[in-house]
């Protein structure tokens, strides 16, 4: 498919002062989703995210149109958001996919926590992440696209039956399901819109003015609001920065105020250590698919290769709440 040359015919509904597209480059890609930047040549810049035809959705993954019904959500309620201009249809020929603004700033998270380009926005991060999250979580869940409903025990067991799949004999993890079990909380009187990967990573972080956009909803669903707090609070998303819990670069009584007070400590560190968890059978099923052949990349075997990163996580976790 020539997305170049599909994108020009585009460019007139996305601008009516655009003529064509120019510039067009594929920023990353994989299994199944592909980033293009391109311009508007009235210099509107832009992100096209597709699916190509012959690639097949994750489970987990959301269809692309849901996922940018999603973000259009979130930007209703006044979260930073790139704003979708248009779901693509067949007769685009772009396969699966949705076109937004490009925002500026920065997705590496080693850069945000380090960089002296971010050091006057950084005290302010952890703050504004819960500020968002707590817009995010306020989102009407009436009019959303069908999501999934998850909780602390079901997660649990999703993840368990995933690792004992993969025939893992881990003493870390396994003395971690046990602990997480016999502290669960129970789940929200009422589930709210969770991103699902809200992390150091995910974030667009301008250097003068702070998180200007959240990014990469494919994992969206319904849940307890204490678990993206949590998320972005695990070790593997500090980039280093471990002495800072939230993102490597604030604390969890920022993080809690900026949401509003109404999640307790505890429930978030739950959710931090069910993630530190989940991010071990995650690297473990990375390695499964190198070392059976599925998938030779390089970056499977080093990816899977962080199981232990989790697991010394985990143990200071389970140190720490005894």
């Amino acid at each position: 498919m020539d997305v170049a040359a599909a994108l020009d015919r585009l460019a007139p509904q996305l601008s009516p002062s655009a003529t064509g597209a120019v510039n067009a480059r594929r920023l990353s890609g994989g299994a199944s989703l592909e980033t293009w930047a391109f311009d508007l040549s009235d210099g509107t810049p832009l992100i096209l995210r597709r699916r190509p035809d012959a690639a097949l959705p994750r489970e987990t993954a959301l269809p692309l149109a849901s996922e940018a019904a999603l973000i259009r959500a979130a930007e209703a309620v006044g979260a930073p958001t790139p704003t979708v201009l248009k779901v693509c249809t067949p007769d685009d020929q772009l396969g699966e996919a949705y076109v937004m603004r490009r925002l500026e700033g920065e997705t590496l998270g080693r850069r945000i926590t380090r960089d002296e380009a971010f050091a006057a926005v950084r005290p302010g991060l952890a703050r504004r992440c819960g500020e968002v999250l707590a817009q995010i979580h306020a989102a009407p869940t009436t009019n959303l696209p069908p999501l999934a409903i998850s909780d602390a025990r079901g997660e649990l067991e999703r993840y368990e039956g995933i690792y004992r799949d993969l025939d893992a004999r881990r003493p870390i993890l396994e003395a971690a399901f046990r602990w997480l079990k016999a502290t669960a909380p129970p789940p929200p009187e009422r589930p709210v819109l969770i991103h699902g990967d809200f992390r150091n990573g995910n974030l667009m972080i301008h250097p003068e003015q702070g998180l200007v956009g959240v990014l990469d909803w494919e994992l969206a669903h319904l849940g307890d609001p204490a678990e993206d707090l949590g998320w972005i609070c695990v070790n593997s998303w500090r980039f280093g920065a471990w002495r800072k819990p939230v993102g490597g670069f604030g604390d969890y009584a920022e993080l809690l105020a900026g949401h509003g007070g109404d999640i307790s400590l505890e429930r978030v560190q739950f959710w931090q250590a069910l993630g530190s968890l989940k991010w071990a059978v995650m690297c473990l099923m990375m390695y499964q698919s190198f070392a059976t052949g599925a998938d030779r990349s390089i970056e499977r075997a080093m990816i899977g290769r962080r199981t232990s990163e989790a697991e010394i996580d985990l143990v200071t976790l389970m140190e720490g709440a005894t």
